[in-house]
């Protein structure tokens, strides 16, 4: 396993809240057609475009597509969130392996809490730096 594990892992995080985003717009979509019921619309025929005609329905077949588009959403997050489960546990295994004890801590931090690198530094301690605490973990990723 490698620290390849790392990118994937937050890459996946971040698929599953895009995901998120796009079930709440449908979701909102869906509504507001459910709220709006009947749609109206006018058009023009009959005796040479000059008779204008009311046409009003629901619109069956736009909310027929967002209902299908939201229930593929809603799959992918499923799936999506089995597949971060199973990768949470493949980054804690890869973390542990690490013999430096700084690192592991640094990683858990970053990647795991998904901390900003200010707050890995605070969490560390000490004399630690938002710079110093990057820096170590550059170091690592060069050397790995």
């Amino acid at each position: 396993m490698t620290k390849d594990i790392l990118v994937q892992y937050c890459d996946l995080k971040e698929e599953i809240k895009d995901i998120r985003r796009r079930i709440a717009t449908k979701e909102r979509e869906i509504a507001k057609i459910e709220e709006e019921g009947e749609v109206v619309d006018f058009v023009k025929g009959g005796y040479g475009g000059t008779q204008r005609y009311k046409i009003s329905g629901f619109p069956y077949p736009e909310y027929s597509r967002k209902k299908t588009i939201l229930c593929l959403y809603k799959a992918q997050l499923e799936n999506a969130e089995l597949d971060l489960l199973t990768m949470t546990n493949d980054v804690e295994e890869y973390i542990q392996s690490l013999t430096d004890s700084r690192i592991r801590r640094i990683l858990r931090f970053r990647f795991i809490d998904g901390l900003r690198w200010f707050q890995v530094a605070q969490r560390m301690g000490g004399m630690a730096s938002e710079d110093s605490v990057k820096k170590e973990f550059q170091r690592f990723s060069a050397s790995n």
